[in-house]
């Protein structure tokens, strides 16, 4: 099994409307890309300045399932807004034993 997390920092600027709407889209990809073993989306709530605004907690049977979610049309639709509405992002995969 191939863990995947990702934590973005958003823009000020509609923040909450735009973590909203992230959150809304990466969870839609479940359905459209079979690959895509689970897929977990939170929003945090902790003050810390070390604290990131959303992050994605998402499972794939490989790491080739993982490359075919990378590439996906309606992941790169998702990539593209968050892109857009983001200041930085942070990835780790690993594979769960």
């Amino acid at each position: 099994m191939v863990v995947h997390i990702v934590m973005f920092t958003f823009k000020d600027e509609n923040k909450a409307l735009n973590i909203a709407k992230v959150k809304d889209k990466l969870e839609s990809l479940e359905k459209s890309i079979d690959v895509l073993r689970s897929i977990e989306v939170g929003i945090n709530f902790n003050e810390s300045q070390r604290a990131m605004d959303l992050s994605l907690y998402s499972t794939f049977m490989s790491e080739e399932d993982l490359k075919v979610y990378a590439t996906h049309e309606e992941h790169l639709k998702v990539v593209a807004l968050i892109k857009k509405v983001t200041l930085e992002s942070r990835v780790v995969d690993y594979i769960l034993e």
